[in-house]
């Protein structure tokens, strides 16, 4: 008698069923239940300390002794398109939390959400005025000559032509997932490694900046999601029926999603200009990158240098980051990797115990 490998009882059938019906009713009185402010995202206290044209400095409240804390105080530079919460989104999965628990002082750049008339801004206004701006305002704040910088993804190569601009001003460089030569990525890479530096070279941003002023965050929101989109746009919500019953776990997950699509969208000519210099023309590893008339030259670049990369990482693959160590003039460059993503340098479980007790000894063995 013929009998299939897989045997489905018909009492297993009605319990699975049952459970699942169970775990589905939870889930709904859990989201029914849940607000906006059970999901809160950037929770740490702190105090805006500087504020102009829409963009905060957050000072956080420390979490250890005066006696423990640096006297170099850190601030941390986030993308100019995703929301600065990456670093700070729930309290047992905090990056800023972590740094602040290692006895490091820590600001924050938060870039904030551009109206449409600030689409006129260039990458000159950000680097020679915003940014420089923070820097002298948390200088003078602080009582320091100089301070620390960490940039996170694009904040990272932006946070890299400052210091290379202004290195009477920044004592350390920590860098995380940024990308410094957008061309590394092309020699035996997977087809998904990289994805969105090629679909951003193909792009037609001129006319993107043309139609929408600020390019629309839903707009490059869909840009990250086709660099894995079986998974970012259908795996995830499939998997999230496991955790529907489970109402801190499904409070993670939509943290995670209120952080990823309530980002800010891209100031138009900022925009253009970025990607034109640095995706495009490679510029800062060619030497030929100007900002403000200010030729950028990696080679002036000779501070500490701490760089961090994910090694699983397909948005910012790490041949884009750890090739910043063939450019740059600094005698006092490290490397550190994580095994983990792009954004898992941030949230996940390995990163919480090793990346912020990396950086605080990395600094305390340079004096800060």
């Amino acid at each position: 008698m013929f009998s299939f490998p897989i045997q489905i009882l018909p009492a297993d059938l009605m319990a699975e069923a049952a459970a699942l019906n169970e775990k589905l009713a939870k889930g709904v009185s859990n989201l029914t239940n849940l607000t906006d402010d059970d999901i809160d995202i950037g929770s740490t206290p702190k105090d805006v300390i500087f504020e102009q044209d829409g963009i905060k400095v957050y000072h956080y409240h420390p979490l250890v002794e005066p006696s423990k804390i640096m006297k170099t105080p850190l601030m941390i530079m986030p993308p100019l398109i995703n929301g600065y919460e990456v670093a700070d989104l729930q309290p047992d999965r905090s990056l800023v939390r972590n740094l602040l628990n290692q006895g490091i002082d820590v600001y924050l750049n938060d870039w904030g959400y551009p109206r449409q008339v600030d689409k006129f801004r260039t990458l000159d206004d950000y680097i020679n005025g915003y940014f420089d701006d923070t820097v002298d305002f948390i200088r003078k704040y602080h009582g320091v000559d100089k301070i620390a910088l960490l940039g996170i993804c694009q904040g990272g190569a932006m946070s890299t032509t400052y210091a290379t601009l202004n290195p009477d001003k920044i004592s350390h460089l920590v860098l995380t997932v940024s990308p410094i030569d957008f061309d590394a990525y092309k020699a035996n890479h997977k087809p998904h490694e990289g994805l969105m530096f090629t679909m951003g070279g193909e792009a037609d941003v001129e006319k993107m900046v043309a139609v929408h002023g600020n390019v629309p965050a839903t707009v490059l929101n869909e840009s990250f999601m086709m660099a894995s989109p079986f998974i970012l746009n259908y795996g995830k919500y499939a998997d999230v029926i496991d955790i529907l019953d489970d109402r801190l776990a499904l409070q993670n997950f939509l943290r995670m999603e209120k952080w990823l699509f309530g980002g800010p969208d891209a100031v138009g000519q900022m925009f253009k200009e970025f990607i034109r210099d640095y995706l495009k023309g490679n510029k800062l590893v060619k030497g030929t990158l100007e900002v403000g008339g200010r030729k950028v030259d990696l080679k002036e670049l000779t501070i500490p240098i701490l760089n961090i990369f994910a090694e699983k990482d397909h948005i910012v693959p790490p041949p884009c980051t750890v090739a910043l160590g063939k450019y740059v003039g600094s005698k006092d460059y490290t490397e550190f990797a994580i095994a983990t993503g792009h954004i898992g340098i941030y949230t996940g479980g390995l990163s919480q115990k090793v990346l912020a007790p990396k950086v605080a000894s990395w600094m305390r063995e340079r004096g800060a």
